[in-house]
């Protein structure tokens, strides 16, 4: 349904948007539902070019570049399996995912970053081994946090 005054979608997530009067509203709504259960603290199985073989519900990926099948023209966004459905995304900045593939938390700014691990302090005129522990232990804590991928 179109409305030449109002906005049908959302601006961020283009969830439906209902109008006075409408019939079979329910859909709008379960649509509007099921993207927002998919976005919400958003988790990524991981980055595929094809749609896996047997997604659970509530499974989302990165659709990645040259993709095929029901996900032919939609790199770049995010796919998420609901009620045998696929529900696509376009990420947009200040989104944050935990990638399982990569066991870390991703941001999307103009694209998605993650954190990679630092190496380990070596060498040097003086060895501060108090220092290296300190440094250690924060390596740790953002490993253990997500931000950092696992060892």
């Amino acid at each position: 349904m179109t409305d030449p005054i109002f906005e049908t979608s959302s601006p961020r997530f283009a969830l439906p948007l209902l109008f006075a009067g409408q019939a079979q509203k329910e859909g709008h709504v379960n649509e509007a539902l099921a993207r927002l259960d998919a976005l919400l603290h958003l988790v990524l199985e991981g980055q595929l070019t094809a749609p896996p073989g047997s997604p659970q519900d509530g499974q989302c990926w990165l659709v990645g570049s040259g993709a095929t099948g029901a996900w032919t023209g939609k790199a770049g966004q995010l796919a998420c399996f609901c009620s045998g459905n696929w529900l696509f995304a376009q990420p947009r900045d200040g989104m944050i995912a935990l990638d399982r593939q990569a066991g870390q938390i991703v941001r999307f700014a103009g694209g998605w970053h993650q954190a990679s691990r630092p190496a380990v302090p070596s060498g040097g005129a003086t060895v501060d081994s108090q220092a290296r522990s300190a440094i250690a232990e924060v390596v740790a804590a953002l490993t253990t946090a997500g931000v950092l991928p696992p060892a």
